[in-house]
């Protein structure tokens, strides 16, 4: 299948080509992506793998990849955890689940400019979110959870809270693009950030053990500057394995190529280029025959494990590649001092020349102006 676009031919030594042909491969007809071929699909890898396809220009693929959400979303706003092609083998239905496909409509959006789709995919994305702000806590917390019984599990996890916080963020901005004002996310969002920052313990505290919970408090903009930087400083040693790259677990000698993709976003989002790209050089040989990337590599003795080769992976890989070498419009997306509003993000130049009166203080805050014009 042909790319929708070139993407920009700056040198980068990640094979975009042939990493988003690997997810058009394994893309099922009607638009849903399991995690490989025969796999099952969770709506948070789903959009990921959606964001791989835009980013390599199957901008078709991606499209039909959001049409499948809108298909199979519930009345209440959520997915269900897992399918397996287009039946659900997992009736769980998640908060960071619900809300993550504001990340990638936002992403699509700055990629195509495809104003008809927004308002197509619109009721979606907004149903998506009303459901995981439905689950925040009385802390600012997001619940993870209903139960297939339909119960809130009451557990929170700072990982799954800080992709929503990510989610909102994307959400409000696509808000103030169609003249939509949604106060109560406004709200939501300042609470969340507040319990990211400052109450940390009403986290599930065994999840710490996990790489994400390290870095996704930045990647998602929570902790930026020297909030940021001590965060990284504080647990680098705890997960990152020299020349190798960053554990899943800090108690499992086992590297993910994912964790290691996110961390190196994480690190561009701050503005730490010099130690992203070399984290990126330790995983670039960590590859298939076919150039996609392993899911995860056991040390010392270098066993690949799993062997399936995951959509959501080389979308990960893909989206570290464009953070570090700028290859799509989108390139910007995790960037703090886009969501700072700082003139020296190039994403935040794009929309202001498109949106005059474009503000990312505007989308945050309760008044706002109407952007349809």
């Amino acid at each position: 299948m042909e790319r929708e676009f070139q993407y920009h031919k700056l040198s980068h030594p990640v094979e975009i080509d042939i990493l988003a042909a690997s997810i058009a491969d394994v893309q099922l007809p009607s638009g849903e992506i399991p995690w490989h071929a025969g796999g099952k699909t969770d709506p948070w890898d789903h959009v990921e793998a959606a964001i791989g396809l835009s980013i390599g220009g199957y901008l078709e693929q991606a499209r039909r990849a959001f049409e499948w959400l809108a298909s199979t979303q519930l009345p209440d706003g959520s997915w269900y955890s897992a399918y397996r092609q287009g039946q659900a083998e997992d009736t769980t239905r998640e908060s960071n689940h619900s809300s993550y496909i504001a990340v990638g409509v936002f992403h699509y959006y700055l990629i195509t400019q495809d104003r008809a789709f927004l308002e197509y995919i619109w009721p979606s994305v907004s149903a998506g979110i009303d459901y995981a702000v439905a689950l925040q806590g009385p802390g600012g917390e997001i619940y993870w959870a209903r139960s297939p019984e339909g119960s809130i599990d009451p557990m929170s996890l700072l990982t799954g809270s800080c992709s929503v916080y990510m989610s909102l963020k994307c959400a409000l901005v696509l808000a103030l693009l169609l003249g939509e004002s949604r106060p109560g996310w406004q709200m939501a969002l300042r609470r969340l950030e507040d319990t990211i920052r400052y109450r940390r313990y009403l986290f599930n505290k065994t999840k710490s053990r996990y790489s994400m919970d390290w870095f996704y408090p930045v990647l998602c903009g929570a902790l930026t500057d020297g909030e940021a930087k001590k965060r990284i400083d504080k647990y680098w040693n705890k997960f990152v394995v020299e020349g190798l790259g960053v554990r899943c677990v800090c108690d499992s000698p086992w590297v993910t190529m994912a964790e290691s993709s996110e961390l190196i976003l994480a690190l561009a989002a701050m503005g730490e280029t010099e130690p992203a790209q070399t984290l990126l050089m330790w995983i670039l040989n960590k590859r298939h025959d076919d150039g996609s990337y392993y899911c995860g590599i056991t040390f010392p003795d270098m066993v690949v494990w799993p062997e399936e080769k995951l959509t959501w992976t080389n979308a990960a890989v893909m989206m570290a590649a464009d953070a570090l070498y700028h290859i799509t419009p989108a390139s910007q997306l995790f960037n703090h001092s886009f969501w700072q509003e700082g003139q020296k993000s190039h994403m935040y130049r794009f929309l202001k020349k498109r949106h005059p009166v474009f503000s990312i203080k505007e989308a945050f805050c309760s008044h706002m102006q109407d952007m349809r014009a």
